[in-house]
């Protein structure tokens, strides 16, 4: 399943945050693997500085999994399905794990990338 999360990130985690993905240990352990740092990669962020990214989790509750790895640097504000469960293969069973293929992520993610800035320009500039 797709989810829209937006998120705040938390105060000096910035740089922490930084590194992480720089030295490829966002996520580290976690089953999602390089996800983060995809999601990290297509987030924007609005002028009042919350972060927004699509998410792919098969977790119930969604991001079971991958919230401990978040909440290191983000204040999750809300996560919500980005489109309508059943008009997702995984979710209606017509194809289990469809997400995996599906071309629903990359649509979000154009959708999203006219709004606001990228995540990972404003991060830098921040630590600049």
């Amino acid at each position: 399943m797709r989810y829209l999360v937006t998120a705040r990130l938390k105060p000096n985690r910035g740089e922490a945050l930084e590194r992480a993905i720089e030295d490829g240990t966002l996520g580290a352990g976690s089953i999602a693997g390089d996800e983060y740092e995809h999601d990290m990669n297509q987030a924007r962020v609005d002028p009042a500085g919350v972060a927004t990214w699509v998410e792919t989790c098969f977790c119930d509750p969604p991001l079971e999994e991958e919230r401990p790895y978040w909440e290191k640097y983000f204040e999750l504000l809300s996560v919500k399905d980005a489109h309508s469960r059943r008009n997702c293969r995984h979710e209606n069973g017509t194809e289990p794990w469809a997400c995996c293929d599906c071309d629903c992520t990359a649509k979000l993610e154009q959708k999203l990338a006219n709004q606001g800035e990228s995540f990972l320009a404003r991060l830098h500039a921040s630590s600049s």
